[in-house]
């Protein structure tokens, strides 16, 4: 089977998981070394801005969107491929059997769109009358009921159940979870 293409395409890579930027720098310095700038053209190890709550406070990280894998922009033959697939911690390249399948240009339209956005959406997976356990701040421990869900700020608001009466507490939607 022939690696022939011609045409120029994204084709995915499946790395070692925690590899991926080192997958990406060896793989610029290869194609320089290598003179083939003219059959790769970008290597994308696609990122997404992400919440998280370490001692009560909000910290805006990038989280891979997929982890093991590098998207590589690349008009593929026998001489790239060769050099791709053979860059240190790159386990292949996903597709059916040893011919890479490309990736339409709508998929990689959506990873792009992903990895531009400035603000990380919140995803709140809670309903009203939802069980929950508070894992962080001056609540954790305790159990409540979930009686308002606010997407936009991130925020839920918690019944607890404290000396024999239920008092409504707002948290972060990430400082809860789901019993």
């Amino acid at each position: 089977m022939s690696r022939q293409s011609g045409e120029r395409n994204y084709y995915v890579l499946h790395t070692y998981s925690g590899y991926e930027e080192k997958v990406a720098d060896n793989l610029r310095q290869r194609i320089e070394s290598m003179n083939i700038q003219d059959k790769v053209f970008d290597i994308i190890v696609p990122k997404e801005k992400a919440i998280e709550i370490k001692n009560g406070k909000r910290k805006t990280v990038e989280k891979k969107i997929f982890p093991g894998y590098v998207i590589v922009d690349m008009i593929l033959n026998d001489d790239s491929w060769y050099v791709v697939r053979n860059t240190p911690q790159v386990t292949g390249f996903i597709g059916a059997g040893s011919v890479p399948v490309p990736v339409d240009e709508f998929e990689i339209g959506i990873i792009k769109k992903r990895m531009g956005a400035d603000e990380p959406k919140y995803k709140i997976d809670l309903l009203k009358g939802d069980l929950v356990n508070i894992t962080d701040g001056p609540f954790k421990g305790f159990d409540g009921s979930v009686d308002e869900v606010d997407e936009i700020k991130g925020k839920i608001k918690v019944l607890v159940s404290m000396f024999g009466r239920e008092t409504p507490v707002e948290l972060d939607s990430l400082q809860v979870k789901k019993v």
